[in-house]
Formats: C-alpha cells, sequence, structure tokens
C-alpha cells in the first residue's frame, strides 16, 4: 500500500488538499483547518524542491499540524478575562440600581453587561443606596452581589 501511494501521491495533491482545508476553513471560522491546510501545502513545495516519500511527506504533515495547533492555543486563542467558567466579568462592570439599597439589606441592581451570565441581581451595600443611582462591584459572595456608588473623582 505504502509503495501504491509513493508512486500515485505527487506534490501537487498536497497543495490541492491544502487548499481544500483552507476552502473548508473560510467555510467554517474555527481556525483548526487553517493550519492543517497550510502544513499540506507546505508539504507540497517541500516535496516539489526535495523528491521526498510519501512516509516523510505524511510525518512532515503531522508534525507540522501539531505545531500550527500549538501555536494557535500558545499565541493566537482568546483568553478569557476571568475562570469563572460561566461569562467574563469583570469587577469594574457597572450598573443601576433598580430597588432601594439599605445597609446590610437586599435591593436590585441591573448590570450594563451580564454578570455570571445575568444582568439583574440581589445585591447588598454598606451604605444607603437610592434607585437610579450608578454602581460598581465590590465583590462576589456566591448568590449576592456587594455593591457601591460610583466614585467621582
Amino acid at each position: 500500500m505504502i509503495e501504491f501511494l509513493n508512486e500515485t501521491v505527487l506534490w501537487w495533491h498536497w497543495i490541492v488538499i491544502g487548499v481544500i482545508l483552507l476552502i473548508l476553513e473560510m467555510n467554517m471560522g474555527t481556525f483548526f483547518m487553517l493550519g492543517l491546510g497550510v502544513a499540506a501545502i507546505l508539504v507540497g513545495v517541500i516535496d516539489n524542491l526535495m523528491g521526498t516519500s510519501f512516509k516523510t511527506e505524511l510525518f512532515i504533515w503531522m508534525v507540522l499540524s501539531v505545531l500550527s495547533i500549538a501555536a494557535w492555543f500558545k499565541w493566537f486563542r482568546e483568553k478569557p478575562i476571568t475562570d469563572s467558567g460561566q461569562s467574563n466579568y469583570r469587577l469594574d462592570t457597572l450598573g443601576t440600581v433598580m430597588e432601594d439599597i439599605q445597609p446590610h439589606s437586599r435591593g436590585k441592581v441591573t448590570f450594563d453587561t451580564p454578570v455570571l451570565g445575568n444582568t439583574s441581581w440581589h445585591a447588598t451595600a454598606k451604605v444607603d443606596i437610592d434607585k437610579d443611582t450608578r454602581v460598581e462591584i465590590v465583590q462576589i459572595n456566591g448568590q449576592l452581589i456587594e455593591v457601591r456608588p460610583i466614585q467621582k473623582p
């Protein structure tokens, strides 16, 4: 079987496979097949210049594919802001008080962007906060968010 592939798979076959993988990548948008397609095209160029065997071509393609996937995960993948696993909240997320908050009791706050997957939360504060006041997150304690009024400079 290897002898058959050695004789029939030519350098331009690798380039065609690479182009097909790149076309598939353009339709999917995952960037996974981008590395595989570029690796196949590089194998075609190397085979054209050096005339390697099919085993060598396959080995080079696998190595380049693994390297491209590793490079994607190391340098190009978008890193999450937090490790919460539910959303990318940050402590500087702002919100508006919807129900007055008395010290050490609950009120209701609607945040501009989702916090842990939801925009509306019960919140506590250490000071009185009136309705329609802009607030920021101090800390998150389980299902309860502590807020404070935004400090004006």
